[in-house]
């Protein structure tokens, strides 16, 4: 049988989720506690891989088996051997067809950003912090260009592997809780460093340094050389993955992280 499972973790003490010599990643650890409850080894897909440092609330992933468990027990079985900064929430039993990766609409990430003069000692790995003062309009102005299908070349990595450049922004939100700017993104998929080098550049328009059209003009060139730097793993979430309605997983809820944020203050937003 296929299984599906959504993991969340705290990435900064992980060198990211894909498995790699020497180990230290989620995947290592997801797997290697699935091995020790089920006592076969098992190898899991998942919908996204994050770079060291990157954290994940709906990171989803498939593996087969042919034991049979409770589904219930595959999460307590899991999570009674992940290491404390990862666990599964939930899952589920899915068709021999489903693939985490390529079976997803939609993914969202989420970036918080801390605005203010002095650094989080707090918060330390789970934000990005920036000191100078953002204009939140401006950024929302950039931000709205982002949207519909584009070829989003000028913010890939020079090692991404993707076939195309090309994806549908479904949604670009920037909004204030107090000192913290959050940075929500939802597209069909995403270039690696994409959304780190997106923020990096609607940063330096909130700084004033660009016009909100700069983004426009980035996106026309399709040259990371002419976008702004790479921003920070710390601050990233992959907040959910999407599916159609006929896998029948459970619907993506990030409302027990949003809880964590301060009393909202000015909000700037851009929708399709």
């Amino acid at each position: 049988m296929r299984i599906a499972l959504a993991v969340e973790y705290e990435g900064s003490g992980f060198r990211g989720w894909q498995q790699q010599p020497g180990g230290g990643t989620v995947q290592d650890a997801l797997q290697e506690a699935l091995q020790q409850f089920a006592q076969v080894p098992l190898h899991v897909v998942c919908a996204g891989r994050t770079d060291a440092g990157v954290h994940a609330l709906g990171q989803v992933v498939h593996f087969d088996t042919s034991l049979e468990r409770s589904m219930h027990s595959w999460v307590r079985g899991a999570n009674s051997f992940l290491p404390a900064a990862v666990a599964v929430r939930w899952a589920q039993r899915v068709g021999a067809d489903f693939h985490a990766r390529s079976s997803a609409s939609s993914r969202h990430y989420r970036y918080l950003l801390l605005n203010r003069m002095h650094r989080s000692g707090t918060w330390h790995g789970r934000v990005g912090w920036y000191h100078h003062p953002l204009d939140l309009q401006r950024m929302q102005e950039a931000a709205a260009l982002l949207l519909g299908e584009q070829d989003f070349s000028a913010f890939r990595a020079a090692e991404c592997q993707a076939i195309s450049p090309v994806k549908v922004m479904q949604r670009a939100d920037i909004r204030r809780h107090g000192d913290l700017v959050v940075l929500d993104f939802v597209a069909t998929a995403f270039l690696h460093h994409m959304v780190r080098n997106l923020v990096g550049s609607l940063v330096v328009i909130g700084q004033g340094r660009h016009r909100p059209q700069w983004i426009g003009e980035l996106l026309a060139s399709r040259d990371r050389r002419l976008a702004a730097p790479t921003f920070p793993a710390a601050g990233l979430y992959l907040v959910a993955v999407n599916y159609p309605a006929r896998w029948g997983l459970p619907a993506a809820d990030a409302s027990d992280f949003l809880s964590l944020l301060p009393a909202a203050g000015p909000t700037a937003t851009a929708t399709p």
